[in-house]
Protein backbone atom coordinates (compact mmCIF):
# COMPACT_ATOMS: atom_id res chain seq x y z
CA UNK A 1 0.00 0.00 0.00
CA UNK A 2 2.62 2.56 0.57
CA UNK A 3 4.37 1.58 -2.21
CA UNK A 4 1.27 2.08 -4.32
CA UNK A 5 0.95 5.57 -2.77
CA UNK A 6 4.59 6.53 -3.10
CA UNK A 7 4.17 5.40 -7.14
CA UNK A 8 0.87 7.53 -7.55
CA UNK A 9 2.21 10.63 -5.63
CA UNK A 10 5.37 10.63 -7.88
CA UNK A 11 2.79 10.43 -11.21
CA UNK A 12 1.10 13.45 -9.12
CA UNK A 13 4.34 15.22 -8.93
CA UNK A 14 5.64 14.39 -12.76
CA UNK A 15 2.25 15.87 -13.70
CA UNK A 16 2.55 19.06 -11.38
CA UNK A 17 5.97 19.41 -13.49
CA UNK A 18 4.21 18.77 -16.88
CA UNK A 19 1.68 21.06 -15.93
CA UNK A 20 4.26 23.80 -15.39
CA UNK A 21 6.31 23.68 -18.32
CA UNK A 22 3.33 24.04 -19.85
CA UNK A 23 2.13 26.85 -18.21
CA UNK A 24 5.32 28.27 -18.45
CA UNK A 25 5.35 27.99 -22.24
CA UNK A 26 1.43 29.37 -22.78
CA UNK A 27 2.77 32.63 -20.71
CA UNK A 28 5.94 32.52 -22.93
CA UNK A 29 3.27 33.11 -26.08
CA UNK A 30 1.39 34.95 -24.25
CA UNK A 31 4.16 37.40 -23.42
CA UNK A 32 5.38 37.41 -27.05
CA UNK A 33 1.86 38.50 -28.62
CA UNK A 34 1.29 41.32 -25.23
CA UNK A 35 4.34 42.30 -26.40
CA UNK A 36 3.71 42.34 -30.40
CA UNK A 37 0.73 43.67 -29.27
CA UNK A 38 2.14 46.73 -26.66
CA UNK A 39 4.32 47.43 -29.75
CA UNK A 40 1.97 48.00 -32.19
CA UNK A 41 -0.40 50.05 -29.66
CA UNK A 42 2.77 51.82 -28.96
CA UNK A 43 3.23 52.94 -32.50
CA UNK A 44 0.05 54.13 -33.33
CA UNK A 45 -0.24 56.15 -30.06
CA UNK A 46 2.85 57.41 -31.57
CA UNK A 47 1.40 57.95 -35.22
CA UNK A 48 -1.27 59.81 -33.28
CA UNK A 49 1.01 62.12 -30.93
CA UNK A 50 2.82 63.17 -34.28
CA UNK A 51 -0.52 63.92 -35.88
CA UNK A 52 -1.72 65.90 -32.89
CA UNK A 53 1.54 67.60 -32.73
CA UNK A 54 0.74 68.69 -36.24
CA UNK A 55 -1.56 70.62 -35.63
CA UNK A 56 -1.22 72.47 -32.04
CA UNK A 57 -0.91 75.93 -33.23
CA UNK A 58 1.02 78.75 -30.91
CA UNK A 59 -0.44 81.67 -29.35
CA UNK A 60 -1.29 84.68 -31.27
CA UNK A 61 -1.39 82.12 -34.23
CA UNK A 62 -4.68 82.29 -37.02
CA UNK A 63 -6.56 78.76 -37.62
CA UNK A 64 -6.80 78.80 -41.43
CA UNK A 65 -10.67 79.58 -40.94
CA UNK A 66 -9.78 82.44 -38.89
CA UNK A 67 -6.69 83.45 -41.96
CA UNK A 68 -9.35 83.41 -44.27
CA UNK A 69 -11.88 85.49 -42.39
CA UNK A 70 -9.55 88.21 -42.25
CA UNK A 71 -9.59 91.34 -44.37
CA UNK A 72 -7.08 92.14 -47.22
CA UNK A 73 -4.26 93.74 -46.49
CA UNK A 74 -4.44 92.58 -42.81
CA UNK A 75 -1.61 91.90 -40.99
CA UNK A 76 -1.30 87.62 -40.16
CA UNK A 77 0.16 84.81 -38.24
CA UNK A 78 0.21 81.73 -39.09
CA UNK A 79 2.26 78.07 -38.54
CA UNK A 80 2.53 75.97 -41.94
CA UNK A 81 3.81 73.24 -43.21
CA UNK A 82 6.34 73.43 -46.36
CA UNK A 83 5.07 71.22 -49.19
CA UNK A 84 7.04 72.80 -52.29
CA UNK A 85 9.35 76.03 -53.27
CA UNK A 86 10.06 78.00 -56.18
CA UNK A 87 13.53 78.93 -57.04
CA UNK A 88 15.09 81.45 -54.32
CA UNK A 89 15.86 84.11 -55.96
CA UNK A 90 17.84 87.58 -54.38
CA UNK A 91 16.93 87.32 -50.83
CA UNK A 92 13.71 85.69 -51.27
CA UNK A 93 11.52 82.18 -51.87
CA UNK A 94 8.16 81.71 -52.80
CA UNK A 95 6.35 78.50 -50.52
CA UNK A 96 3.17 76.37 -51.52
CA UNK A 97 2.77 75.50 -47.53
CA UNK A 98 0.01 73.32 -46.42
CA UNK A 99 -1.16 72.54 -42.51
CA UNK A 100 -4.07 69.74 -41.60
CA UNK A 101 -6.63 72.97 -41.81
CA UNK A 102 -5.91 74.42 -45.67
CA UNK A 103 -2.87 75.57 -47.51
CA UNK A 104 -1.28 78.83 -48.11
CA UNK A 105 0.44 80.61 -51.00
CA UNK A 106 3.72 82.56 -49.24
CA UNK A 107 4.84 84.41 -52.33
CA UNK A 108 8.00 85.78 -52.48
CA UNK A 109 9.00 85.62 -49.05
CA UNK A 110 12.17 86.95 -47.04
CA UNK A 111 15.13 84.47 -46.85
CA UNK A 112 18.48 84.47 -47.01
CA UNK A 113 19.97 81.56 -49.06
CA UNK A 114 21.20 79.71 -46.73
CA UNK A 115 18.04 79.36 -44.96
CA UNK A 116 16.11 78.65 -48.63
CA UNK A 117 18.11 74.95 -48.21
CA UNK A 118 16.58 74.41 -44.74
CA UNK A 119 12.95 74.61 -46.34
CA UNK A 120 12.40 71.41 -47.40
CA UNK A 121 9.03 69.72 -47.66
CA UNK A 122 7.43 69.04 -44.16
CA UNK A 123 9.28 71.75 -42.09
CA UNK A 124 6.81 74.04 -39.91
CA UNK A 125 7.45 77.26 -39.76
CA UNK A 126 5.62 80.58 -38.21
CA UNK A 127 5.18 83.15 -40.95
CA UNK A 128 4.55 86.86 -40.25
CA UNK A 129 3.11 88.85 -43.07
CA UNK A 130 -0.67 90.61 -44.94
CA UNK A 131 -3.01 89.10 -46.81
CA UNK A 132 -3.18 89.90 -50.26
CA UNK A 133 -4.73 88.70 -53.28
CA UNK A 134 -3.76 88.63 -57.26
CA UNK A 135 -6.25 87.50 -59.97
CA UNK A 136 -8.27 85.05 -57.32
CA UNK A 137 -5.02 84.07 -55.82
CA UNK A 138 -4.94 84.72 -52.03
CA UNK A 139 -1.76 84.54 -51.04
CA UNK A 140 0.44 86.20 -47.88
CA UNK A 141 3.11 89.00 -49.27
CA UNK A 142 5.81 90.84 -47.42
CA UNK A 143 6.21 87.31 -45.10
CA UNK A 144 9.59 86.64 -42.55
CA UNK A 145 9.50 83.36 -41.11
CA UNK A 146 11.28 81.30 -38.31
CA UNK A 147 11.92 77.61 -38.25
CA UNK A 148 9.95 75.82 -35.97
CA UNK A 149 10.12 71.81 -34.17
CA UNK A 150 7.71 70.04 -36.32
CA UNK A 151 6.97 68.34 -39.32
CA UNK A 152 4.29 67.01 -42.17
CA UNK A 153 3.78 66.57 -45.31
CA UNK A 154 0.47 66.51 -46.92
CA UNK A 155 -0.88 63.53 -49.48
CA UNK A 156 -2.62 64.57 -52.32
CA UNK A 157 -6.53 64.63 -52.12
CA UNK A 158 -8.41 63.57 -54.61
CA UNK A 159 -10.48 66.51 -56.35
CA UNK A 160 -11.70 65.48 -59.86
CA UNK A 161 -15.40 65.78 -58.33
CA UNK A 162 -14.84 69.25 -57.44
CA UNK A 163 -13.91 70.48 -60.93
CA UNK A 164 -16.73 72.95 -61.83
CA UNK A 165 -17.67 73.40 -58.45
CA UNK A 166 -17.89 76.43 -56.03
CA UNK A 167 -15.94 73.89 -53.49
CA UNK A 168 -12.95 73.61 -55.18
CA UNK A 169 -11.92 77.41 -54.46
CA UNK A 170 -12.43 76.38 -50.63
CA UNK A 171 -9.34 73.98 -51.20
CA UNK A 172 -7.15 76.30 -52.91
CA UNK A 173 -3.29 76.22 -52.25
CA UNK A 174 -4.00 72.77 -51.16
CA UNK A 175 -1.80 69.55 -52.63
CA UNK A 176 -4.18 67.86 -54.97
CA UNK A 177 -5.01 65.01 -57.28
CA UNK A 178 -7.35 65.32 -60.78
CA UNK A 179 -7.83 61.89 -62.47
CA UNK A 180 -8.45 60.40 -65.84
CA UNK A 181 -8.20 64.53 -67.47
CA UNK A 182 -8.17 64.41 -71.17
CA UNK A 183 -4.99 66.49 -73.05
CA UNK A 184 -6.87 69.50 -74.83
CA UNK A 185 -4.06 71.77 -75.58
CA UNK A 186 -0.42 72.09 -74.63
CA UNK A 187 1.45 76.17 -75.16
CA UNK A 188 4.91 77.23 -73.95
CA UNK A 189 4.83 80.97 -72.86
CA UNK A 190 6.31 82.73 -75.17
CA UNK A 191 6.41 80.09 -77.79
CA UNK A 192 9.15 77.47 -77.23
CA UNK A 193 10.68 75.55 -74.26
CA UNK A 194 12.20 76.85 -71.59
CA UNK A 195 9.46 78.60 -70.21
CA UNK A 196 6.06 78.33 -67.89
CA UNK A 197 3.77 75.62 -70.08
CA UNK A 198 -0.03 76.22 -70.33
CA UNK A 199 -1.60 73.04 -70.62
CA UNK A 200 -5.61 72.70 -71.18
CA UNK A 201 -7.55 69.72 -69.86
CA UNK A 202 -10.90 68.33 -69.67
CA UNK A 203 -13.20 65.90 -67.62
CA UNK A 204 -17.06 65.26 -68.84
CA UNK A 205 -16.83 67.68 -71.67
CA UNK A 206 -15.39 70.95 -69.52
CA UNK A 207 -11.80 72.34 -69.87
CA UNK A 208 -10.05 73.64 -67.33
CA UNK A 209 -6.43 75.59 -67.29
CA UNK A 210 -3.37 73.92 -65.56
CA UNK A 211 0.22 74.93 -65.40
CA UNK A 212 3.80 74.27 -65.58
CA UNK A 213 5.46 76.31 -63.43
CA UNK A 214 9.25 76.98 -64.61
CA UNK A 215 10.35 78.28 -61.28
CA UNK A 216 8.76 74.83 -59.57
CA UNK A 217 9.31 72.62 -62.49
CA UNK A 218 12.21 73.71 -63.90
CA UNK A 219 12.79 72.53 -67.47
CA UNK A 220 15.50 70.22 -66.88
CA UNK A 221 12.76 68.37 -64.64
CA UNK A 222 10.92 65.07 -65.45
CA UNK A 223 7.21 66.38 -64.96
CA UNK A 224 8.46 69.22 -67.30
CA UNK A 225 9.96 67.36 -69.67
CA UNK A 226 6.80 64.79 -69.75
CA UNK A 227 4.21 66.89 -70.03
CA UNK A 228 6.01 68.87 -73.35
CA UNK A 229 5.53 65.53 -74.68
CA UNK A 230 1.90 65.35 -73.77
CA UNK A 231 -0.61 65.24 -77.39
CA UNK A 232 -3.79 66.34 -77.59
CA UNK A 233 -6.28 63.33 -76.47
CA UNK A 234 -3.99 61.70 -73.91
CA UNK A 235 -5.74 61.04 -70.99
CA UNK A 236 -3.61 61.39 -67.49
CA UNK A 237 -3.90 61.87 -64.08
CA UNK A 238 -2.56 65.03 -62.45
CA UNK A 239 -0.89 66.19 -58.90
CA UNK A 240 -0.33 69.53 -58.19
CA UNK A 241 -0.80 72.88 -55.84
CA UNK A 242 -4.69 74.56 -56.09
CA UNK A 243 -3.12 77.79 -57.87
CA UNK A 244 -6.06 80.38 -58.17
CA UNK A 245 -5.61 83.12 -61.82
CA UNK A 246 -8.53 84.24 -62.96
CA UNK A 247 -10.01 80.77 -62.11
CA UNK A 248 -8.39 77.03 -61.28
CA UNK A 249 -4.86 77.25 -62.69
CA UNK A 250 -3.49 74.27 -60.63
CA UNK A 251 0.42 74.10 -60.08
CA UNK A 252 1.67 70.28 -61.76
CA UNK A 253 4.05 68.71 -59.76
CA UNK A 254 3.99 65.44 -61.27
CA UNK A 255 1.77 63.49 -64.35
CA UNK A 256 0.98 59.91 -65.31
CA UNK A 257 -1.05 57.97 -67.27
CA UNK A 258 -4.96 57.49 -66.31
CA UNK A 259 -5.54 54.28 -64.31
Amino acid sequence: MKKFLAILLAALMTLTFVGCDNANNVEDGTDTSATTTDAATTEATTEADTEAVADVKGEGVMTHAEFIAAELDAEVVIETYVQATQSWYKDQITVYSQDKEGGYFLYKMACAEADAAKLVPGTKIKVTGYKAEWSGEIEIVDATFEILEGSYVAEAFDATALLGTDDLIKHQNEFAAFKGMTVEKVEYKNGEPGDDIYLTLSKDGNSYSFCIERYLTAPDTDVYKAVGELKAGDVIDVEGFIYWYEGVNTHITSISAAK
